[in-house]
Order: C-alpha cells, then sequence, then structure tokens
C-alpha cells in the first residue's frame, strides 16, 4: 500500500497555496498615504504622525503617513502659523492624508473652515456635503480664497489657498453630487474649523509676510561683514 493516498504533487501544491496565503495576510499594513487625491503611493509611517485638530465632536483622528525620505521635505520658516512636518508635507509639498472618516470629512457643525497656514476663511459650513469620497467636500467657496491651477500631468485643477498658496486638494466638477456640480475635495490637514459665535483668528496676509521677509533681507545685507570690520 503507498505511503500517501494521493500523489505527491497534490500535497506540495495545498502546501504552497497555504504558504502564499500566510505571505499576504503578514503584508497587509495600515492606509498608504498618496502624495495626489487618486493616487496610492507607498510609504513609510513617520514617528511625527499627526491628525487634523479635534475642533468638535464629530471630529475623529487620521493619520498621516509621510514619503519615504527621498528628499528633504520643504518646511515653512516665513512669518505664517508654523506647521509640523505632517501640516508642510501636505500643505507645502502638495500631499494628500488617506481617505476615511476622520478629520472633519463627516462634520456637519456650522461655522467656518480656515486656511491652517494663514488663517484665510476659505468654506462656510453651509457648502459642505458628505461626498462619501473620504475627504471633505465643498460644493463652494467663500468669493476669492480659493485659486485653481492645473496640475503638472494636466488631468486634474489643484485648489490652493489664493493668499498663501497652500495645498488645499482638488476641485471635480460634472458629478452631479449637488445643484451646484462641484466638489471641492480638501484635506482636512490643510484647514482649521472655526465654529460658529468663535472668535476667528485675525488672517495673516501674504503682502504682510512679504514686507517682513524683505525688511529682514535688507537688514541682513546692511549688517558689516566681518571681514569689512577689520
Amino acid at each position: 500500500m503507498p505511503l500517501l493516498s494521493q500523489p505527491l504533487w497534490k500535497h506540495f501544491f495545498g502546501l504552497f497555496i497555504l504558504g502564499g496565503l500566510i505571505i499576504a495576510v503578514a503584508g497587509c499594513g495600515g492606509p498608504m498615504a498618496s502624495i495626489n487625491a487618486d493616487d496610492a503611493t507607498v510609504a513609510e509611517t513617520s514617528e511625527s504622525d499627526t491628525t487634523a485638530e479635534p475642533e468638535t465632536k464629530t471630529t475623529q483622528k487620521s493619520t498621516i503617513r509621510l514619503p519615504r525620505k527621498r528628499y528633504e521635505l520643504n518646511m515653512d520658516s516665513s512669518p505664517f502659523n508654523k506647521l509640523t512636518e505632517a501640516e508642510a508635507y501636505v500643505i507645502l509639498n502638495k500631499g494628500t492624508e488617506p481617505p476615511g472618516d476622520g478629520g472633519y470629512t463627516l462634520t456637519k457643525d456650522p461655522g467656518t473652515y480656515i486656511c491652517k497656514r494663514c488663517n484665510t476663511p476659505l468654506y462656510h459650513a453651509k457648502d459642505k456635503f458628505i461626498s462619501h469620497c473620504g475627504w471633505p467636500s465643498f460644493d463652494d467657496e467663500i468669493k476669492d480664497a480659493v485659486k485653481r491651477l492645473r496640475d503638472a500631468d494636466g488631468r486634474r485643477i489643484e485648489i490652493v489657498c489664493a493668499n498663501c498658496g497652500g495645498h488645499l486638494g482638488h476641485v471635480f466638477h460634472g458629478e452631479r453630487l449637488t445643484p451646484k456640480n462641484e466638489r471641492h475635495c480638501v484635506n482636512s490637514i490643510s484647514m482649521k474649523f472655526i465654529p460658529e459665535g468663535k472668535e476667528m483668528p485675525k488672517p495673516i496676509k501674504a503682502t504682510d509676510v512679504k514686507k517682513k521677509e524683505d525688511a529682514m533681507k535688507s537688514e541682513k545685507a546692511a549688517k558689516p561683514k566681518a571681514t569689512d570690520a577689520k
């Protein structure tokens, strides 16, 4: 009588399938961040992961996974609001937080959404709607608050703060999700929510920032060099 009731290849095939399943399960990780809203670029987790500020009870945590350190993040040294590494990744380096129900995605409270970098009012809560796309969505912006730019690939339209140029997300048309037929897909980390009735912080104007930077440059240039003092 043979030692095995089935041919050897069937036993090895079964072990091969089982091993593949084990490897597949072990390789599953958390959500991946992407540089663009519709992409899925693999990223590593940074120790300085942050979330959008929990201004309301509906706010939930959303983890930002920073890209591999193939380049140095562009950090902000201007008089605008100081940013964390995660905020700089999205606002200055045009990154994208992972989709989900965290941040301001499901927030419905009345109030105003302002730019995290310069405090400029961007969106009214009345123009926000639940799109189920994984990011906060608005079908209108505050007049002259948002600037539209064509993406480098020419396919999508990026939206940035018209004052400081901070990256917000992208705008889409023709989806028929609201009567206005427009969706501003915005990163929660690019904004700060100010509830209705709460005092709004004063916007930091780009023109004032430029004046300060020019004054600092002039002051630095006017200082005598060490060799000149000898």
